[in-house]
């Protein structure tokens, strides 16, 4: 069966557009056209959307072969072509009815395109008619413009002659000129003028390179000639310059430089001398730390006694090896010296030297500099004051970053290539880095004193120095191992020392005289070794610091402790004999190594301060509870004191002339002491020592103790006067020669002379004597309940303390806070005076608010300072 005719989808997809078109304005009612258009408005499409088969067809994404294949599989495929078939004659219909109803408007279309087709007719007879002239015009015009177009070629051609002959005469001019210059300079060279010559000679250049004069016969002799006077100019100016750079003589420099600015190669013949001395340093660098150049020049070749591999000499060569290191090394700095001084030679006169007219630095012109305030102390450090325009007159890069300068370039790559050596040297050769390693402060002496020379020769007013701060702590840097690796040396060999005198394994062991005096030494020596170098000391000193930590801790673990360090009734106990022995130790170390800070700067000292006040400390643990026992020992004795009556009354307690008990028993203490522990501690020469000080202290506290304690005796006689006095006798005598020389103790003997005689004054005479000026108020205070009535209660009495326990408290105190509890005990008895009703108070009494009150005020202008 014949399938269904179907309408295109394009077709209806037309129509649906066409329906679909909203209306513009209004057509003209005269056409006929727009008049049919309001009928045809009412087509079938409107049921077609509307209708489920046609419906399909208005959609964009119609698909033909997707409509058969749904009919065919619905079972009514032959109802469904009738139906199509209806909707293709209504679809007919109405075309039919849309060609009728715009039937005028056709016709007059198609009479406007036969108009069309007349006027372009019209046209193309017009542009043939043009066309036909144009070409009897290029006819005559065609011979005028080729014989123009000849005689111009021929006028520019005699032009260009005449420009070649009249730069070629002037060529020739100038070169004759030259070659006039020249003569007279090979007749008298010392009336050569290089500057001139190299000036004719780039004006000749730019001649014959601007002009383009290749290719003529006499100008081509004269370039010829002309080359080779270039060449030889050239020679003259760089051995100049270069001897100016050796002889820092600046105007050879700049004759030298004006030459090759006047031939427009000062830039390139700048670069090419930085580049040259850099491979000189560059290269003595190498060649320092060449072993087998060394091992060459020590042997004289490469046989027995040669170097190895690992760079290290043979056996026998090693001393002549390491002199040789250390030569090349000295030439190696003498060679860097050279070089960057006569860079900075050159830089300088760069600096100085400007362009006429536009007065810019001839080392701007080689160096693209940056104007930030580093360039501008290169353009203005110069001693001829710079004309007003020459900032405005200077180009500036605008995309310019600032090289380097040109001392700047070459220290870098010397800094490059002499750490690079370094390291190869300490990594690759053990040899070398022994010998650097040991001799190190030779090497930082050597690389410090190239810094200072540089520095030094370089250093004038109005130029920049040759090295930045920076530039110098990279040359220090580049042997930084090797600081290292001395460091490490000079901490091993002492920390190996001090345990060699104290082994681990035994803690009994005690070092010998020898071996401290041996160990004090080799720490004098390392010193010594860097004394003139002073950042490397500080370094080496904190090694020692180090070390002298290590000795004190191993020290302070050998002390001996417990109850037979701290006996003091006996002779010297074998734990006593070896603190004694540690102690002389440490203070020998303190002793020396002080003496040896003190010629040192102060930052030397404040390096050391930590590890000597270790050392004095531990000296002191050695020996404090010994010091601390006697001294309890002697307290003790003074204490019984107050066992003595001092309040008995008659003649014969007068002519007593016996020592006191306690003062007794305090002889023999002081005594004992000397023989068995101090005369074992303190030096026959009586130096500061130690346990010099502790024994001073010692003796001092002895000395205010007893004053202390014998201001509180209460009651006092006359009698007992004589005997306190008899007893400050002995004891002074006693603390002398056993303990300290009294005479030297300062204020607490000077207070023991003075409350001798206060004792035997009369209470009136108190307040105006001088003695009172050498005792503390609080003794003062103390002593004059000895004279007061009963009923005014010592702080003591007051508040049942024992003499002890009111000591103790005494220790703590101050003395303002000594007159508050004497003054509770005035108020007390001015409380008792009023309760009885008398009028009157004792003299102490008013004495004692006298003293207190002198006392408070010198505290609060003390606090007020």
């Amino acid at each position: 069966m014949a399938s269904p005719k179907v309408l295109p989808p394009s077709t209806l997809q037309k129509l649906a557009t066409f329906k679909d078109k909203p209306p513009s304005t209004p057509p003209p009612p005269s056409s006929s056209f727009s008049s049919s258009s309001a009928a045809v408005s009412s087509s079938p499409l409107d049921s077609f959307a509307a209708d489920p088969v046609f419906s399909a067809f208005l959609s964009p994404d119609f698909d033909s072969a997707q409509f058969c294949s749904q009919a065919l599989t619905s079972n009514s495929a032959a109802s469904r072509a009738e139906h199509l078939q209806d909707g293709i004659r209504q679809l007919e219909k109405q075309l039919r009815s849309e060609v009728l109803s715009r039937h005028g408007g056709l016709l007059s279309q198609l009479s406007s395109l036969r108009d069309a087709e007349s006027a372009l007719s019209t046209v193309r007879s017009g542009v043939s008619s043009l066309q036909s002239s144009l070409r009897r015009v290029r006819l005559e015009v065609a011979e005028p413009r080729r014989q123009l177009h000849a005689h111009t070629v021929q006028l520019s051609n005699l032009h260009h002659t005449a420009d070649l002959l009249q730069f070629t005469s002037k060529l020739l001019r100038q070169s004759k000129k030259l070659r006039d210059l020249v003569a007279v300079g090979s007749e008298h060279p010392e009336r050569l003028d290089l500057a001139k010559a190299a000036e004719m000679h780039r004006e000749i250049e730019l001649l014959y390179e601007e002009h383009d004069l290749k290719g003529i016969s006499a100008v081509q002799e004269e370039i010829k000639w002309l080359s080779e006077t270039g060449n030889r100019l050239r020679s003259e100016a760089m051995r100049a310059v270069e001897r100016g750079m050796e002889e820092s003589n600046p105007n050879d420099i700049w004759c030298g430089l004006q030459v090759f600015y006047n031939l427009g190669e000062l830039r390139s013949t700048v670069d090419a001398l930085i580049n040259k001395y850099k491979g000189v340093g560059v290269k003595s660098v190498s060649a320092a730390l060449d072993m087998k150049a060394i091992s060459a020049s020590t042997t004289g070749g490469f046989g027995p006694g040669g170097v190895q591999r690992s760079g290290t000499p043979q056996l026998g060569s090693g001393k002549r090896a390491g002199e040789a290191l250390w030569e090349r090394m000295g030439n190696c700095m003498e060679e860097l010296h050279r070089v960057v001084t006569a860079v900075w030679q050159l830089q300088t006169v760069l600096s100085r030297k400007r362009v006429p007219f536009t007065h810019v630095s001839f080392l701007h012109e080689v160096w693209q500099v940056r104007f930030d305030a580093y360039s501008l102390v290169v353009l203005e450090s110069v001693d001829v004051e710079l004309p007003s325009p020459s900032r405005e007159s200077i180009p500036i890069s605008p995309d310019a970053e600032g090289d380097p300068l040109l001392t700047d370039r070459v220290w870098e790559a010397l800094v490059k290539s002499f750490t690079s050596q370094m390291k190869s040297a300490f990594t690759a050769s053990s040899f070398v880095k022994e010998v650097l390693t040991n001799g190190y402060p030779k090497l930082f002496s050597m690389v410090e004193n190239l810094l200072e020379r540089i520095s030094q020769d370089t250093n004038v007013k109005g130029v920049l120095p040759a090295l930045s701060p920076e530039g110098k702590g990279q040359m220090i840097t580049a042997i930084d191992m090797f600081q290292t690796a001395f460091l490490a040396s000079c901490l091993s060999r002492l920390s190996n020392y001090v345990n060699s005198i104290f082994p681990m394994s035994t803690r009994g062991t005690t070092p010998s005289k020898d071996q401290i005096s041996r160990m004090i030494l080799h720490i004098q020596e390392e010193i010594e070794a860097v004394r003139l170098h002073g950042p490397l000391m500080l370094l080496v000193l904190h090694e020692i610091n180090t070390v002298l930590l290590l000795f004190a801790e191993r020290t302070e673990y050998q002390i001996s402790t417990g109850t037979e360090a701290r006996q003091v009734t006996g002779p010297a106990t074998p734990a006593q004999l070896k603190n004694f022995t540690l102690c002389q130790h440490l203070q020998e170390i303190h002793t020396n190594m002080s003496t040896t800070v003190s010629d040192l700067p102060t930052l030397a000292s404040d390096v050391l301060s930590p590890s000597l006040g270790t050392i004095y400390g531990v000296a002191c643990e050695s020996v404090t509870s010994l010091f601390q026992a006697m001294l309890d020992r002697l307290e003790s004795c003074i204490l019984k004191l107050h066992d003595q009556d001092f309040g008995v009354h008659g003649v014969d307690a007068a002519m007593d002339n016996n020592a006191s008990n306690y003062m007794d028993e305090l002889q023999k203490s002081t005594i004992h002491f000397r023989s068995e522990f101090l005369s074992k501690l303190i030096p026959s020469s009586h130096t500061d020592t130690i346990c010099t000080r502790l024994v001073r202290g010692m003796a001092s506290r002895v000395l205010v103790f007893f004053i202390r304690h014998a201001a509180l005796v209460r009651p006092l006689s006359e009698s007992g006067k004589l005997r306190m006095a008899r007893d400050m006798a002995e004891l002074e005598l006693a603390v002398g020669q056993n303990l300290f020389p009294v005479e030297q103790l300062g204020a607490p003997y000077r207070a023991l002379r003075a409350f001798r005689p206060v004792i035997f004054l009369e209470t009136s005479q108190l307040i105006g004597s001088p003695l009172l000026q050498d005792l503390p108020p609080s003794v003062i205070l103390h002593h004059l309940y000895s004279r007061a009535p009963d009923d005014l209660q010592s702080p003591l009495q007051r508040n049942k303390l024992t003499p002890l326990q009111y000591s103790l408290w005494l220790d703590s105190q101050g003395e303002d806070q000594v007159w508050k509890g004497i003054r509770a005990t005035l108020d007390d008895y001015a409380s008792k005076v009023r309760t009885r009703g008398e009028k009157e108070y004792s003299p102490v009494y008013s004495l004692m608010l006298q003293i207190g009150s002198s006392l408070v005020e010198t505290t609060s202008a003390q606090r007020h300072r």
